[in-house]
């Protein structure tokens, strides 16, 4: 650790430090962040960008009492080194460690959980609203970044800030990136800001010749000034936040820590709600990053001298979806591919470059992503959307209303379904089995490996109805090879081994484990049924009562919540039919939300240490 970061405990030891020592301090803070992020892996490209703008707002805010809400919260490595926890550091993201993302449980510092984006500055406002009703006398500062403000409820919490007249600051953390490059009207708006210097700087200089002026310098000034309004709003787009109510100040240069105090000084003096646009180089300071900030935006351990992944990178569940869906759109011209903010992530990529007019990134905006592909289909065209788990949770309505009420044929892939691992609790994805389920004319199904992926994709792209096919993050079971794989039916099971003593009845990945386990009981001499359950909804009853009556020892095994699943199914199945004397085991994570981990630490905890003693 270096010499200035050693000093620097909790933001006091900071405010007591110059210009120059600042300055020092946010490059060891850096070196310090890859090091660190080059052994357990995390988000290190915008945490290098935030650096100066983390040092500022901690010299010029006096927290906690002063309250900072950080919009996704992947970006605050800087703020939790600088708020007591740089000798925790290395445990980063680890089962126990320190969180890669705020939690209040984990300091005082941290003021709200946060781990999707666009909610700043609602949850902000809030606790501003909160300070006044309290008659409290503190600072709330909203952090969100450009990426963020494509979501609409960023804009809908813009709108009732600027109007409500509270005293609130909104940094706008503007480093041209979200997860993929940003795009849209929101992208473009800001652009047109950073190419505003030349017009203040102008205007200065001409304010300053006339002042000098004698007898005609002031009336002119004032005439100016009558007209200003009018000419801002012809040249300068900055008014679209002064026009909502906010004052707004910038933009500032994000790495030039005296400019950031400055502004942050002016911006605390505001009795009402503040705008303060900082430029920031997402990856700064560290060349790989500068150069592909996508590809730092969340990483696994790297070679720090190359930026080279230590762990070679192997096929995974989206680049199988996105080599299929590809295959698929070169003899179906009706295909669309929708994303939010996410080409890279969900395999999108290849069909981006070669079907450029058939692929739509909508930025972080799911629920006009879900609506707008309904739009499509009605006209006749097959959308596909994949989507992390558990940001469809923030589409829920859209599904509902604009696809499922309407039976609009949209192809639903939940990407990073179950157990995701090192994020933790705002990104794991263990709801959706049980939210789906419930939806009226909506199928639901899962594969066991990349072939079965493939097949579901390929099946569902005939439907004209919904469908729902959801996936995990990585890769096969490496220990398990399937050698069958039936033709998929709406609403059937695949029976992968035939028995007498007990039945397994998995879905999705789980499958995999199913066949360990029935092969484990195997040794002890039990004859195993292992049934792959393929869909949730419509499910197989016929099969599933069959199995449940012939060998009265049933196990359910699934990747996603114990509530509202697979094992709720059958318990249902069961009680339904009034089935006697059934002896029943359901694993399945448990019902409250999962702590950071590796997704094998995670699965060893909640599942399987008590499926091994079967």
């Amino acid at each position: 650790m270096s010499n200035i970061l050693k000093g620097v405990d909790k933001p006091e030891d900071l405010r007591k430090l110059n210009i120059s020592q600042k300055e020092q301090l946010a490059n060891e803070i850096r070196k310090e962040i890859i090091n660190i992020v080059s052994e357990t892996g995390g988000h290190l490209a915008s945490n290098l960008g935030i650096t100066e703008l983390t040092i500022a707002l901690h010299s010029v805010f006096n927290t906690p009492k002063d309250k900072i809400v950080w919009d996704v919260g992947h970006q605050t490595y800087v703020h939790k080194i600088l708020t007591g926890r740089k000798d925790k550091m290395n445990t980063l993201r680890q089962l126990g460690g320190i969180s890669g993302f705020p939690k209040i449980k984990e300091s005082e510092y941290d003021s709200f959980d946060t781990g999707h984006s666009s909610t700043s500055i609602s949850i902000a406002l809030g606790m501003a609203r909160a300070r006044d009703i309290k008659n409290e006398n503190n600072n709330v500062i909203a952090v969100i970044g450009d990426g963020a403000l494509t979501g609409g409820m960023a804009l809908e919490a813009l709108n009732d800030a600027g109007n409500s007249k509270t005293k609130l600051i909104v940094i706008l953390n503007d480093n041209e990136m979200s997860i993929s490059k940003n795009v849209g009207g929101i992208a473009t708006f800001l652009t047109k800001i950073r190419t505003r210097k030349f017009y203040k700087k102008s205007n200065n200089s001409i304010r300053k010749a006339l002042e000098n002026t004698p007898k005609v310098g002031t009336p002119i000034i004032r005439l100016a000034r009558r007209i200003k309004y009018s000419l801002k709003q012809l040249f300068l787009p900055n008014m679209f936040f002064e026009d909502l109510g906010f004052k707004y100040l910038g933009p500032v240069d994000g790495h030039d820590i005296e400019r950031l105090e400055w502004i942050l000084k002016l911006a605390k003096k505001e009795q009402e709600p503040v705008l303060v646009h900082v430029i920031t180089k997402k990856g700064k300071g560290y060349i790989p990053a500068e150069e592909n900030p996508d590809k730092f935006h969340a990483t696994g351990s790297f070679e720090i001298e190359t930026g080279k992944s230590k762990k070679e990178k192997k096929k995974d569940y989206s680049a199988v979806f996105g080599e299929k869906l590809v295959e698929l759109a070169k003899n179906n011209e009706k295909i669309v591919a929708i994303t939010a903010a996410m080409t890279d992530g969900t395999g999108l990529k290849q069909f981006k470059e070669k079907y450029p007019n058939r692929f739509f990134d909508v930025g972080i905006a799911e629920q006009h992503a879900i609506s707008l592909a309904a739009g499509m289909a009605k006209e006749g065209l097959r959308p596909v959307v994949p989507i992390y788990s558990s940001f469809y949770q923030r589409a829920y309505d859209q599904v509902i209303h604009d696809i499922c009420i309407e039976n609009m044929p949209v192809v639903i892939c939940v990407d990073r379904a179950g157990v995701v691992g090192n994020d933790g609790e705002t990104h794991q994805g263990l709801l959706d089995l049980a939210f789906f389920n419930i939806v009226p004319n909506l199928k639901l199904m899962a594969p066991k490996d990349f072939k079965e992926l493939e097949q579901m994709l390929e099946y569902a792209i005939t439907l004209n109805s919904p469908v729902v096919i959801r996936y995990p993050r990585g890769g096969e079971n490496e220990k398990i090879k399937f050698e069958k794989h039936e033709e998929i039916i709406e609403g059937k099971v695949e029976i992968l081994k035939e028995g007498k003593d007990v039945s397994i009845i998995a879905i999705g990945k789980m499958v995999a484990k199913g066949m360990e386990i029935a092969e484990k009981l195997e040794k002890q001499g039990k004859s195993v049924e292992l049934i792959n359950a393929r869909f949730l909804k419509p499910f197989d009853k016929e099969k599933i009562i069959e199995t449940i009556t012939k060998t009265k020892n049933v196990i359910t095994i699934e990747d996603a919540s114990i509530i509202g699943g697979l094992g709720t199914k059958v318990k249902e199945i069961i009680a339904e039919n009034k089935l006697q004397n059934i002896n029943l085991k359901c694993y399945a994570y448990p019902d409250k939300f999962i702590e950071a981990g590796n997704v094998g630490e995670l699965e060893e905890k909640y599942l399987f240490s008590v499926a091994d003693n079967i």
